[in-house]
């Protein structure tokens, strides 16, 4: 565990490195980096065959697209007062500033197949990004189906360009798992949440209205459906994988237990 923790902290201090500047800090939030994810890919490029030093070049890369994309999701389309409006154009600059980092370092990586593979899985995150803030899906099925890609394709082509398909489908549970657990949370504290905004728009056009406390219900209830599936799928994933590090099953329990603290939270309240 010491081993990868090392490795974590040292791939997290050079990203930070990297995004920090000091004038966009000064007026905008300072990124989030997703330990969850990083550890992930440390994990899988770690059992590959990967050279360390070019292991960690990719992860810096991935998680400088993935800052990138987080980072562009954060502009909002509302109308502002000037001083929002200069942090919504700095925002729009910071992305557009990560992903010149992360293009900066491909153009030093010579792996043609790896930037492809990249180059796929912002193209997808990206469509699938459109399809869910346009409420473009019109079953569950759909609407889960783009919640997934847009968590998990980056990861899924660097598993697939490692020829891992064991990695690919587990990190794509396990991190559409994390988002819905995210998202559930915003719910029930009553803030934004775009996915059950689109989970509520499905419904609108299969039913009539219900009271607001048996819609919230029944919210809840599809998307703990599709927790507890993935769930499932994690768990008979997992006892796939002969060995696997402390750091990461601990992180894989806390991510499958984050919902449980929430599972008595309607009845409760009831």
């Amino acid at each position: 565990m010491q081993n990868l923790m090392v490795k974590l902290a040292d791939v997290k201090e050079q990203i930070n490195e990297k995004i920090k500047h000091p004038y966009l800090l000064k007026h905008i939030e300072p990124p989030i980096i997703d330990e969850d994810k990083l550890l992930l890919l440390l994990s899988l490029l770690n059992k590959g065959s990967v050279p360390e030093l070019i292991a960690k070049k990719y992860c810096i890369t991935i998680m400088l697209i993935q800052i990138a994309l987080d980072t562009h999701e954060l502009v909002s389309n509302h109308r502002l007062d000037s001083e929002e409006l200069k942090s919504r154009q700095l925002t729009v600059l910071a992305g557009v500033y990560y992903s010149g980092l992360y293009y900066k370092i491909l153009a030093g990586i010579d792996d043609i197949e790896m930037i492809r593979s990249l180059a796929e899985g912002i193209k997808e995150v990206n469509e699938h990004k459109i399809s869910l803030y346009q409420k473009s899906a019109n079953t569950f099925d759909e609407l889960m189906n783009d919640i997934k890609k847009i968590e998990s394709s980056l990861f899924v082509k660097v598993a697939s360009y490692l020829d891992d398909t064991e990695w690919n489908d587990f990190s794509a549970n396990l991190l559409f798992v994390k988002r819905l657990n995210a998202e559930r949370e915003l719910f029930l504290q009553g803030r934004k949440s775009i996915v059950f905004e689109a989970i509520k728009n499905i419904v609108g056009k299969n039913e009539t209205c219900h009271d607001t406390n048996d819609q919230d219900k029944d919210l809840l209830a599809i998307c703990d459906h599709y927790i507890d599936c993935s769930k499932n799928l994690i768990q008979k994933q997992f006892r796939k994988f002969p060995i696997m590090d402390e750091l990461l099953v601990k992180k894989i329990q806390s991510v499958l237990s984050k919902n449980e603290s929430y599972a008595n939270t309607l009845v409760e309240e009831g």
